[in-house]
């Protein structure tokens, strides 16, 4: 189970014999994957565990994905956590320290493997594997810490909703008319899109976006990698337009983006402020108006291969509780009356 001590951020430096080469190497042909006979047999997957899917790409945010990478291995929730490191450039010896430490680190019966991508390319974010065995993933950054109860809350909405994406982050898409395009934005009341921040989804989705949809899904991959950008809106687009709904998004109890530039508000130490700086400028979003932007002109670009608009708006927020508002006086207090 993650308890308290195992959702906060800890940073262990291990001191060994780098001998052995734990990366498991991922250069693999993608199409060698999208080989019809290496996919699972859905009646092996299971059904009561997830397979959490890391990326990793920055090599500043090492201990923070080896902190996050242990936290979801203590969850008896999680198979197996597989980090996908995509930096093409990262020195072997470093990859060789990262394998191992992650292979020690685990707090659970959970494995963490290193997996080092094919490319640098985001679609890879996506691709089947064959050492997947559950029938979900969990698709996530380097930089967002859960709770373990909402983890668990968002599994147990996914279950409930299997065909469905489920997530702790959302956007939505809206067209300007002004203009006569499509931008990427935030509605208050409705959404379109989940963030690959935290992304529940079927793992059979991962055959589809990698391996299906031809000439039209290969030129939308192809966007992807001219960007640098929209992968996560390229999955909204594949799941919308197979199931004719919208995502769910799901609240958080517990949850810290390290990378989002509100951070800053609250932390009270300089130090601590510092420290996170180096984590928040290595993101994408971390360039607000150029990625708004880049974003948009990727929904336009898959509505234009796809001839359609497939996203479809979803409202409202599960939540875990439900707690009562009203203010009683207890002990002298005002508090909560459900207290």
């Amino acid at each position: 189970m993650m308890n308290s001590r195992a959702i906060s951020v800890i940073v262990v430096v291990f001191l060994f014999d780098l001998a052995p080469l734990l990366v498991h190497s991922g250069r693999t042909n993608p199409t060698d994957l999208c080989d019809p006979r290496t996919k699972r047999d859905p009646r092996t997957l299971r059904s009561d565990q997830i397979t959490v899917l890391i990326n990793g790409y920055s090599e500043s945010r090492i201990p923070l994905l080896q902190s996050i990478s242990a936290t979801y291995s203590a969850s008896p929730l999680v198979s197996s956590v597989l980090v996908l490191w995509g930096n093409p450039s990262t020195p072997d010896h470093i990859l060789t320290h990262l394998a191992n430490n992650l292979s020690i680190s685990s707090l659970g019966s959970a494995s963490i493997s290193l997996i080092h991508q094919p490319s640098s390319s985001l679609n890879a974010r996506f691709l089947p594997r064959s050492s997947i065995g559950t029938h979900a993933v969990l698709i996530c950054d380097d930089d967002v810490l859960v709770d373990h109860k909402s983890f668990e809350f968002a599994f147990r909405v996914w279950a409930s909703n299997p065909n469905r994406l489920v997530g702790l982050f959302a956007r939505s898409h809206d067209l300007d008319l002004s203009r006569k395009e499509w931008i990427y934005t935030v509605h208050p009341d409705k959404y379109s899109i989940i963030l690959t921040k935290f992304m529940i989804l079927r793992t059979e989705y991962l055959y589809s976006y990698s391996c299906e949809g031809g000439a039209p899904m290969a030129e939308m991959r192809r966007t992807v990698d001219e960007m640098r950008n929209c992968e996560d809106i390229l999955m909204n687009f594949v799941v919308a337009d197979r199931t004719n709904v919208g995502p769910i998004l799901v609240g958080a109890e517990r949850i810290r983006d390290y990378g989002d530039a509100r951070n800053d508000e609250g932390v009270g130490e300089k130090k601590e402020k510092e420290k996170e700086k180096g984590v928040k400028d290595v993101g994408l979003s971390s360039r607000r108006g150029e990625h708004r932007k880049r974003r948009g002109r990727c929904i336009g670009e898959f509505h234009r291969v796809l001839g359609k608009m497939p996203l479809r708006f979803s409202f409202g927020k599960l939540v875990n509780s439900v707690s009562e508002q009203g203010l009683c006086q207890k002990g002298g207090k005002l508090v909560h009356c459900d207290q």
